[in-house]
């Protein structure tokens, strides 16, 4: 049952963003990313990112602005997640070093969705393992229930008297600028070099 609400909050999502989508696509002419887009998206326009306030792998509170300083990469999910995260996240981090290469500059920020076992210390050696540039942020149930709601994301635990539960959540991939907000997602099925060279091109028109 769980897992079934997990899709349909997927499908719910998807479906919102293809609805405003369509409400905009009359005012295409005034998106400077349209030659960019291959997903139903609004951009900008799209009601999803905005402030947060977290926690950092050094306990400190940090902000939106404090984090997303240039072109990011923004994912919702957990340590302890045995498959999805770590390959989601490597694909990420992957894509972010082909961009590398090509001279453009992007974050990876991975934001926990586990806080009771996400503690900022685990986040301090999760960003560490991951290497690179990776920034990862966790912080209290009321913070982290926050921050997935402005990014419209979903997450449900499974019963937490197994030490080992697992948590159901969305897992897209959001594109976020310091000047533009939330411009883009991607989804599991994108690979590193299709999320480099879609990356690529927002940032290109930037």
């Amino acid at each position: 049952m769980v897992r079934l609400y997990a899709i349909l909050a997927t499908v719910v999502l998807a479906v919102g963003l293809g609805a405003m989508w369509l409400l905009t696509r009359g005012a295409g002419s005034d998106d400077k990313f349209a030659q960019c887009r291959t997903s139903q998206i609004a951009g900008g326009t799209a009601a999803i990112g905005g402030p947060f306030e977290l926690l950092n792998g050094k306990g400190e509170t940090v902000t939106d602005t404090d984090v997303i300083t240039e072109p990011t990469l923004v994912y919702f999910g957990y340590t302890f997640c045995p498959d999805v995260c770590p390959f989601d996240m490597s694909r990420n981090a992957e894509a972010v070093d082909l961009l590398a290469e090509r001279g453009q500059s992007v974050t990876p920020l991975f934001i926990s969705i586990d806080p009771d076992r996400d503690t900022t210390e685990v986040m301090a050696d999760y960003a560490f393992n991951l290497g690179g540039k990776t920034i990862a942020l966790t912080g209290t149930p009321e913070q982290v229930k926050a921050a997935s709601k402005a990014y419209k994301t979903y997450y449900k635990a499974h019963d937490k008297s197994d030490e080992y539960y697992l948590v159901d959540h969305s897992t897209f991939t959001y594109l976020v600028t310091p000047e533009d907000g939330f411009i883009e997602f991607f989804n599991r099925d994108d690979t590193a070099e299709q999320m480099a060279d879609k990356v690529g091109c927002f940032l290109d028109k930037i």
